[in-house]
């Protein structure tokens, strides 16, 4: 079991790898892998390979690619329909009582017949629902599952979106201590960056569990944001620094600016060359009274 397990979690790296690279060359050997391969409920969970196979499937702009990524996913969630059937009926089979039992009237058969088991319960990685009575709390709960369902990954993976949106509330509450402001405020914050559809990668992490209910409770904006956003306002910070290193660090004297914040004249200025060299000179200037900053061409 465990080289199965390691072989479809490489095909998951494998493809997600081809999904950030967006680039599907060999996909089509990795799903045909799989498509020979016996996944059971257990392997589809602990590797996440529905995960990764959905995320080719949306990218990919081939078409067998897409029909054969709809195919696996479409078996694999017959497992999950199955298991959740089974459940069901285990829950409903009535248990017959002692005076009606055949072995009641007759002790021999009684004695042959094998002891029943109880019914295994299902194995999930989700601990009981929080339960609350709030309606705030109770709407909050309700939004956040909307958002966890916002794409399809939930089905794939077999994330229950109620247990994981009832718990990242209730680590909220904990965490604020009321429904008040800011408690709403950060409640919308997780839905609108779940839902993004620029950042999908934050939802399918907190759906497979790398990022638990608990962490996202608590992360902040920076640290929920794309990779792309992340980078930008990395760049933004570089652009920052190096202006504010520029202005500090030489520079000339001069009364001919006026300061937007202090309205005071002492400044330094210093011209650099930022763009193509028949474009005019990027001023930066530094308030030496207050600290203000500014540029212009």
């Amino acid at each position: 079991m465990m080289g199965k397990e390691e072989e479809i979690a490489r095909i998951a790296r494998r493809l997600d790898k081809m999904v950030t690279k967006k680039s599907a060359e060999g996909a089509m050997d990795l799903l045909r892998e799989l498509k020979a391969m016996p996944v059971t409920l257990r392997l589809l969970q602990s590797t996440r390979i529905g995960m990764s196979v959905n995320a080719l499937r949306k990218q990919s702009s081939d078409e067998e690619v897409i029909a054969l990524a709809k195919s696996l996913i479409k078996s694999w969630k017959k497992l999950l329909d199955a298991s959740d059937a089974t459940v069901r009926e285990q829950r409903t089979v009535p248990t017959p009582s002692s005076k009606d039992s055949p072995g009641a009237k007759d002790p021999s058969r009684k004695r042959l017949e094998p002891p029943r088991m109880p019914a295994a319960p299902r194995i999930t990685t989700f601990p009981p629902v929080p339960v609350t009575c709030d309606a705030v709390r109770n709407k909050c709960r309700e939004m956040l599952t909307a958002a966890l369902r916002t794409d399809h990954d939930h089905a794939a993976v077999g994330a229950d979106c109620e247990r994981l949106s009832a718990q990242i509330e209730e680590y909220i509450f904990r965490d604020v201590g009321n429904t008040h402001m800011k408690y709403k405020n950060r409640v919308r914050s997780r839905i609108a960056n779940l839902r993004d559809a620029k950042n999908p990668e934050l939802r399918r992490n907190v759906l497979c569990g790398a990022i638990t209910p608990q962490r996202i409770a608590v992360m902040t904006s920076e640290e929920m944001a794309s990779e792309e956003l992340k980078e930008i306002r990395r760049a933004m910070t570089k652009e920052a620094i190096r202006e504010h290193q520029m202005a500090r660090t030489g520079g000339t004297q001069t009364d001919l600016f006026t300061c937007g914040k202090c309205k005071k004249k002492n400044c330094t200025y210093t011209q650099v060359q930022t763009r193509s060299s028949d474009e005019p000179m990027t001023t930066f200037v530094v308030c030496n009274e207050c600290g203000n900053r500014w540029k212009f061409c």
